[in-house]
């Protein structure tokens, strides 16, 4: 694969002021080209953190350790009497969907709050404000309650969980993920990661759950994280990117067929099935991030044969 495939994209990068920190663009049978505008440190993913925590929930699933169907309140009956009316409803697929009915970003209160609580408990103690499964919410609520889930099935956090299982298959060496005040792995933000170790997050999600010859998580669950949606447009997000569906924590795309782990600022892991090619970028964009997404799909995508 020829640089030269970047360059119209370079060009938009530095017309548009996107803030670019790296770009790999990936593609079966092609190999691979990357340019970076800085060095390749690790960053922070925010929000492209959890889609690894849904490959975490897939591999407990192949495992037998859950099944997505399970309620959450099972997993943490020590808050059952605490835990609001309905609650008990809310499953693992609920909280992959974000549609828990407990619509709190992180959860209802004040930071002394947060810092004093176990955030299992306040998730349980925070009110229903509609039907678990009905409706889409972005809540990073759902994606720690994923972490907890895991820990509990496992017995240990879930960046030392997947440690054996994704990060050293991936050869992704001492990862950085922060925790709550608790210990408990945050798993919607705050993976540290490069954008070649981002990258090979989209190689398993295009080969079906398999990194080189080893299969990481299984193909029907990564078939089911793109099939299995619910609709984000309740949201009324200004810019249509945003408005075509959420999987088990990951976007679907405007571009046919495509879908991306998505982190604030530009953190992007892009899979393009029908080219058989993943683009990973990492950046600080401050304004709206959603504009490289649309840069890759004017300026590369045509390039890809």
């Amino acid at each position: 694969m020829e640089e030269s495939i970047l360059n119209q994209f370079r060009l938009t990068v530095q017309e548009k002021g996107f803030g670019l920190y790296g770009i790999n663009v990936y593609q079966k049978g092609k190999g691979e080209v990357s340019h970076f505008w800085r060095a390749n440190d690790k960053v922070c993913l925010y929000s492209g953190s959890k889609t690894f925590t849904s490959i975490a929930i897939g591999i407990c699933q192949d495992r037998g350790l859950l099944k997505i169907t399970d309620t959450v309140l099972s997993f943490f009956l020590e808050y059952k009497d605490i835990a609001t009316s309905n609650s008990e409803n809310i499953k693992i697929r609920d909280l992959l969907h974000m549609s828990s009915g407990k619509k709190e970003f992180y959860f209802a209160g004040d930071e002394e709050r947060m810092r004093k609580n176990d955030w299992a408990e306040l998730f349980f103690s925070d009110p229903m404000m509609g039907e678990e499964g009905a409706e889409f919410f972005y809540s990073n609520a759902c994606t720690y309650m994923l972490s907890r889930i895991v820990e509990k099935v496992s017995g240990v956090t879930l960046r030392d969980f997947l440690m054996p299982y994704l990060f050293n298959p991936l050869e992704i060496f001492n990862p950085q993920w922060h925790s709550c005040p608790g210990g408990h792995t945050l798993g919607a933000t705050e993976l540290f990661l490069s954008n070649e170790d981002f990258s090979k997050l989209g190689l398993v999600l295009l080969n079906g759950g398999k990194y080189k010859d080893k299969q990481i998580v299984s193909e029907e669950y990564i078939k089911a994280s793109i099939t299995d949606t619910i609709a984000t447009s309740n949201w009324n997000f200004e810019d249509s990117e945003s408005n075509k569906g959420y999987g088990y924590q990951l976007w679907l795309c405007s571009y046919p067929g495509a879908y991306r782990a998505d982190g604030k600022y530009g953190q992007f892991c892009i899979v393009f099935p029908d080219k058989e090619a993943v683009i990973t970028v990492t950046a600080h964009h401050e304004n709206n991030a959603n504009d490289i997404l649309r840069a890759i799909y004017k300026d590369i995508l045509p390039y890809l044969d």
